[in-house]
């Protein structure tokens, strides 16, 4: 296996449409590399020029130590499992597992043992007889993994595998990924591995690091947890996390200490204070459903919202409120939920200090990081 490096990397199209804009990426030998992002953000363009699928306008694609610009996808070192499986219709799976080994012109033998290993690992020996036609949905996924798997290629890449399959498939799918990537790791054969998803529950499960992807831009390149917990911008804060982190215009003064204002509601900035220097004026207030304590209605440090709506998820309740014109959104757990609550009941809400974000209005920037930790997170997505 091989890292891979990523280096100005653009994409400008015959019309002047400019997709990719001078990305830079880093992906260490053995690493699960996660691409994600909203429809149109490029990470499946960006997969393609490393791919040799789509010519790069500008930069370099490196694999180990080569340059690969000027590569053809066969020479490249790479192989890629697509959403579609790509299988030969005509093949059985075991021709379809073993044709590009007879096209290298390996021996019978070892086409064979690779063969009965990659099946053995995938758990499809019992498929090795069916055409893709037989197969199910995960079944065929298996087989284009086996597929990639068997050419032992330097970098594997994934273009959303598995959103054909149904939620309870692709679950399982994620494990099994998963559990193969850290096997391979185990007996010292890792592999190196860039996965496009536009599902964050897949990236925030299967990948090392994360890099989010909007409109041709890096926005942040981390590992789950630093994502979730310190999102560089008030994109990365919105994308990551279910329910997705509220985020609603507020003002921040200073009347001996700072307070965060919303429609004329002011708490004071427990935990937060450290955090933010002297920034006063507009920001964006970012805190997630999950840190959004309903409480009594004029409960010290809380605003005063009106329920608008109720989602009974089983284990946890989803309650909507407005303060003002602001919509926010906090989960409590169900045994902890006011089962007398409804629609319309005034209810407090208190954002837990230390948890708060704050965003730059104009750049989206989080301003309520360390300065050790904004400077640390702009050097990784520099990367």
């Amino acid at each position: 296996m091989a890292e891979l490096q990523l280096r100005a990397i653009e994409k400008t199209y015959g019309n002047g449409y400019k997709a990719v804009h001078g990305i830079n990426l880093d992906v260490a030998e053995g690493e699960f590399m996660v691409l994600v992002g909203p429809s149109g953000c490029a990470k499946s363009t960006t997969l393609r020029m490393i791919a040799g699928l789509e010519t790069i306008t500008r930069g370099e694609v490196r694999i180990g130590n080569q340059v690969v610009n000027d590569l053809v996808p066969g020479k490249r070192g790479i192989a890629m499992v697509f959403q579609n499986y790509a299988l030969y219709p005509h093949m059985k799976v075991r021709r379809n597992l073993s044709f590009g080994l007879k096209l290298k012109r390996y021996a019978a033998d070892k086409i064979e043992s690779s063969t009965q290993e990659v099946s053995g690992i995938l758990e499809i020996e019992e498929l090795l007889e069916r055409l893709p036609k037989e197969l199910s949905g995960g079944q065929a996924q298996r087989v284009a993994l086996g597929r990639a798997l068997i050419k032992q290629p330097e970098v594997f890449l994934f273009d959303e595998p598995l959103s054909n399959l149904d939620a309870k498939l692709r679950a399982s799918m994620r494990v099994r990924i998963t559990d193969l990537h850290k096997r391979l790791r185990k007996e010292g054969r890792p592999a190196t591995v860039v996965y496009v998803t536009h599902d964050q529950v897949e990236a925030m499960t299967m990948g090392d690091r994360i890099c989010v992807m909007k409109d041709g831009h890096i926005m942040q390149v981390a590992d789950p947890v630093t994502l979730y917990e310190r999102p560089a911008n008030a994109f990365v804060a919105g994308f990551i996390g279910m329910p997705e982190m509220n985020l609603v215009p507020a003002m921040v003064s200073r009347d001996g200490s700072a307070r965060i204002t919303i429609d004329g509601q002011s708490i004071l900035t427990d935990g937060l204070e450290g955090r933010i220097g002297g920034t006063t004026g507009p920001v964006t207030l970012g805190i997630r459903p999950q840190h959004l304590e309903v409480v009594e209605t004029g409960a010290e440090n809380a605003f005063t919202g009106e329920i608008t709506n109720l989602e009974f998820m089983g284990h946890e309740v989803n309650l909507h409120a407005s303060v003002g014109s602001a919509t926010f959104v906090a989960v409590v757990p169900s045994e902890l939920f006011d089962r007398t609550l409804e629609r319309g009941d005034s209810v407090g809400l208190r954002p837990l200090g230390p948890r708060i974000h704050l965003f730059d209005v104009e750049s989206g920037e989080n301003i309520s990081l360390s300065p050790q930790a904004n400077d640390t997170i702009r050097e990784e997505t520099k990367k």
